[in-house]
């Protein structure tokens, strides 16, 4: 059997996290929702949204199986599908059944299991064109769960579930060895003096060539990837997980950072996630909690959503960046490609250098992050391609709405 994972027509309302990843490419109790479908051996195939099919199709090329109309059992998975280790265990437990059927969670679709022989959709489909699709599916359901991330705040909310469990998992892998009770280490990481590490309520994970400096602080459950450098005098706190190649300093807790991103200052940032290729400047903080101690309620694309979350922190796309002494209020989104200045009381469009709180909201050309981004590349020696710049262009276009009303500059 193998898997085709899809991005359905609810893709949009996880902006700014999904405007330049896949919905599968999410971190979320340090795992990937993709990270778990590669483990399980099974030929992938996947559908994505267009502006992300080039990037995706090189970033991913190792893993696409050649198509195949109706040759095998197929799983169809929605890539929205909350990356969990329970999840897994369902995910594996339908590909051994084979047993056709559809699996929901609530209103969406999460999952089928379409027989040797069933049409399929093309990887070309639009979102409307996979919602037409699975809407005549005649399959009975099938008893499974299947959670889907649906609003930002979700991924915070599950990682927080989920990681522990997750962590757990990772231990059973023998490339770590246990250097304290609970400590658990690649034999290429490396642990500076006078290192605090508090295992009393989970974990420690500390991943190939990751660095931690001298004087930190890390309370478990916490996950250190590959590469990541927690730099002296930093707090990782509980439910925290740093992606590869990531730069941390400061105080954090129970945050996801993805790869290729920089916190190396002083600044608190707390239940939030943060994209690729950020950088935040020295005393950049976030609040994560009311003055009311109430819960949280986010605004997403003009409308309100309540999380039932009490804490709630910063959602923040790929490639922004904040200034120095940057305050960011409880629950904001700050989009792909902004500069952010002084105290972040709104959502923060994408595409923006956004000083509000001096007056001025400006645009940013995406020649501007084009250089930026080659400029940030060469410091990682990573090569700029072709579509890594497209897709900059293409979320410029795609986000062209949130910086203007019909015929007018946005007014923040």
């Amino acid at each position: 059997m193998s898997i085709l994972l899809f991005e359905d027509q609810y893709a949009s309302l996880l902006y700014p996290v999904t405007t330049g990843r896949p919905v599968f490419s999410i971190t979320c109790g340090s795992y990937r929702l993709i990270d778990l479908v590669i483990s399980t051996g099974e030929p992938l195939r996947w559908i994505v949204r267009p502006h992300l099919r080039d990037v995706v199709r090189e970033d991913f090329a190792q893993h696409h199986a050649p198509h195949s109309q109706a040759r095998e059992p197929i799983l169809l998975l929605n890539a929205a599908v909350v990356p969990s280790i329970a999840a897994k265990e369902t995910i594996v437990r339908l590909l051994r059944d084979g047993r056709p059927g559809i699996v929901s969670c609530g209103k969406r679709f999460a999952a089928a299991v379409l027989p040797k022989g069933h049409a399929l959709p093309s990887e070309q489909s639009s979102a409307d064109e996979l919602a037409a699709f699975t809407d005549g599916l005649n399959l009975d359901p099938l008893d499974a769960e299947l959670p889907l991330l649906e609003y930002p705040h979700d991924i915070v909310r599950h990682h927080l579930a989920i990681f522990r469990e997750n962590l757990d998992t990772r231990l059973k892998d023998d490339r770590y060895r246990q250097t304290a009770d609970g400590v658990f280490v690649a034999p290429d990481a490396r642990i500076g003096q006078h290192v605090v590490l508090d295992t009393s309520d989970g974990p420690i994970v500390i991943d190939q060539q990751a660095r931690i400096g001298p004087y930190v602080y890390i309370s478990g459950p916490a996950y250190i990837g590959p590469r990541a450098r927690v730099l002296e005098h930093a707090a990782i706190k509980e439910c925290s997980a740093l992606g590869h190649t990531t730069k941390i300093g400061g105080e954090i807790e129970a945050t996801i950072i993805e790869p290729y991103t920089n916190k190396q200052h002083h600044g608190f940032l707390g239940h939030s996630y943060l994209g690729s290729w950020i950088n935040l400047g020295a005393g950049t903080c976030n609040s994560d909690l009311k003055n009311t101690y109430g819960p949280v309620n986010m605004i997403y694309d003009g409308s309100k959503v309540k999380t039932e979350m009490q804490f709630v922190g910063c959602f923040i796309g790929d490639y922004a960046k904040t200034a120095i002494n940057t305050g960011i209020f409880t629950g904001k989104t700050i989009g792909v490609c902004s500069m952010v200045y002084g105290f972040v009381t709104t959502n923060v469009p994408s595409f923006v250098n956004y000083a509000r709180s001096f007056g001025q909201v400006t645009e940013t050309p995406v020649g501007v992050m084009i250089s930026t981004q080659a400029r940030m590349f060469a410091r990682r020696d990573v090569q700029q391609r072709d579509c890594d710049k497209q897709l900059l262009f293409d979320m410029y276009e795609l986000t062209r709405h949130e910086r203007q009303w019909p015929g007018e500059p946005l007014s923040l």
